[in-house]
């Protein structure tokens, strides 16, 4: 078995169809670990989301922010906006199935023991506080996912919005705690010296203001294990030290890339 990383979708069905042909993609016998956004601003939300659902066991997934927008919107707990493109997923005859499919999906994955490079390999969204090691990011992971998947999920989903808190604490409880695994899962991308997450700031990080940083940059419980990740279009770059950011802004007319876990070879699409 074959198995292909692959960076933010966001309802670009024919970019992904491409790029598994590029790749060489045998639904029988390889697997996708897709990092997020499958669905919101591309022009095929909901044929996406069939497609990847449509793989089975052949398809793991992390949730993203868009993800989450599109479960929050369902549920009555979001706000439309102009650039969104998952209406039609809301509306959609199948859209019970579908929504309750993404809702039992987690927020990290650990990647099989396949990396060439000996290290053990982890899949999220955004980005792990320096403070986390895996198996606490698998962990909350595993919290979320419970309250995501089970009967009182729309009462989380209506508390999930915020910024609050802005610092990680092992003490936290409740919604709260939730909100901020969901926040650095799904949102993170740049922290402050003293822990604190910046929501804000969302462009190149050589350019950031001064004492924020990548969050990757900080030395942390991952020790020197290999993190993938999207979220992150305009990072500029697809290896870093934390290991590799998948989004390449395909959804921005940028690529779509695939990384293969077993050689680490990059593969990539034109939007």
């Amino acid at each position: 078995m074959t198995h292909y990383a692959i960076g933010d979708v966001q309802g670009c069905l024919d970019p992904l169809l491409a790029l598994l042909d590029k790749i060489h993609f045998d639904p029988t016998n390889d697997a996708l670990w897709f990092a997020g956004d499958l669905v919101n601003r591309g022009p095929k939300s909901l044929e996406t989301l069939r497609f990847i659902h449509s793989l089975g066991d052949r398809a793991r997934v992390v949730l993203g922010n868009h993800d989450l927008h599109l479960l929050a919107l369902w549920c009555g707990s979001g706000k439309s906006h102009k650039s969104d493109t998952i209406e039609e997923i809301v509306q959609a005859p199948d859209a019970d199935m579908l929504i309750d499919w993404l809702r039992a999906q987690p927020l990290a994955l650990e990647l099989p023991t396949v990396l060439p490079t000996g290290q053990r390999g982890l899949m999220v969204h955004a980005g792990i506080l320096p403070q986390w090691s895996f198996d606490n990011a698998l962990a909350f992971s595993d919290e979320v996912q419970a309250v995501l998947a089970g009967p009182d999920w729309k009462s989380f989903m209506a508390e999930l919005y915020g910024n609050k808190p802005e610092y990680w604490d092992f003490s936290l409880t409740g919604f709260d705690r939730l909100r901020v695994i969901v926040n650095v899962c799904t949102r993170l991308r740049m922290l402050y010296a003293d822990g604190k997450i910046d929501f804000k700031y969302k462009e190149d990080p050589a350019v950031a203001p001064e004492g924020l940083h990548p969050w990757f940059e900080y030395p942390g419980e991952r020790g020197e294990d290999l993190i993938l990740f999207g979220h992150w279009s305009t990072l500029n770059q697809v290896q870093n030290s934390a290991g590799y950011c998948l989004d390449t802004g395909c959804v921005w007319g940028g690529q779509l890339t695939a990384l293969q876990l077993d050689t680490l070879e990059l593969t990539q699409v034109p939007a």
